[in-house]
C-alpha cells in the first residue's frame, strides 16, 4: 500500500509539474506578445513620427483621432491636445484640410461634431474640416479614411503612445501616412497613464491581428466621399 501510494503522490507531482509550466508560459506569453508587437509596430514607425509641428513634411490633409467628451460636450484635454495640433498645422501651412474621426454613435453623443466645433473656434473654416461620423476604433477610423474619403496620403494626429498603432495601421490599407505626437506622460504623468499604456500594449496586438489575419469590415461603410 505505501508503494502504491508512492506511485500516485508522484503521477500527481508529475501533473501539477506539468500544470506549473503550462501556467509559466501563459504568464510569458501574456507579457511577451503584447511588448514584442508594441516593439514590432514603434520599429515599423520609426522615423516617420514627429513631435513638432514644423518638422512635419507638407501634406494636403491631417486625420485627427478622436478621444472623448466630457460630461458638458466639450472635448477631453486629450482631445483638445489633437485637435489644437491639427489647428497649428493647418495654421503654419503644412496642411490645408482637416478630417476629425470619432464617434457619432448615438444621437446625444457626437464626437466628429465637438471637435469640429472647436477647431472652427481656433480658426478653421468649416470648409476645411471634413467629419467621419463612423470612427469608431482606430482600425475602423484607417479604414474609412481610405475606402470611404479616398485618402491615400495623411498626416494622422493622436498622442505620442497611441501614434505608432495609428500610422502602422492606416499604412495596412494604403495610407502614406506620417504622424504628429502629442504630449501624454509629459503631460498627464507617467502614474496616471498607466492604464492607457497597459491597454494600447494589447491593442497593439490586436492591432496585428485585424490588419494581418481577420481584416474585418467597419460597423459602417457608406457611400464614397472623396475630400
Amino acid at each position: 500500500m505505501i508503494f502504491f501510494g508512492q506511485k500516485i503522490e508522484k503521477k500527481y507531482f508529475r501533473l501539477f509539474r506539468w500544470l506549473r509550466l503550462i501556467l509559466l508560459g501563459l504568464l510569458i506569453s501574456v507579457l511577451v506578445i503584447p511588448l514584442t508587437a508594441t516593439a514590432y509596430i514603434g520599429l515599423m514607425t520609426n522615423g516617420i513620427r514627429y513631435i513638432k509641428p514644423e518638422e512635419v513634411p507638407l501634406e494636403r490633409l491631417a486625420m485627427v483621432f478622436g478621444a472623448g467628451l466630457l460630461a458638458n460636450g466639450k472635448p477631453t484635454p486629450m482631445l483638445a491636445d489633437r485637435i489644437e495640433a491639427g489647428v497649428k498645422l493647418y495654421q503654419i501651412g503644412r496642411v490645408k484640410k482637416l478630417l476629425m474621426t470619432g464617434d457619432n454613435s448615438t444621437v446625444s453623443y457626437n464626437e466628429v461634431r465637438s471637435m469640429q466645433q472647436y477647431a472652427h473656434d481656433l480658426g478653421v473654416p468649416m470648409k476645411d474640416i471634413t467629419l467621419d461620423y463612423a470612427g469608431f476604433s482606430t482600425y475602423e477610423s484607417c479604414y474609412r479614411a481610405h475606402k470611404i474619403f479616398g485618402l491615400h496620403k495623411a498626416v494622422v494626429i493622436t498622442q505620442n503612445y497611441h501614434l505608432p498603432r495609428a500610422i502602422y495601421t492606416c499604412r495596412q490599407f494604403g495610407l502614406d501616412t506620417v504622424g504628429l505626437g502629442t504630449p501624454d506622460i509629459e503631460i498627464y504623468g507617467l502614474w496616471e497613464m498607466i492604464p492607457d499604456l497597459r491597454r494600447e500594449m494589447l491593442a497593439n496586438v490586436k492591432a496585428l491581428w485585424e490588419v494581418h489575419v481577420t481584416r474585418p469590415r467597419p460597423t459602417f461603410l457608406g457611400r464614397f466621399e472623396k475630400i
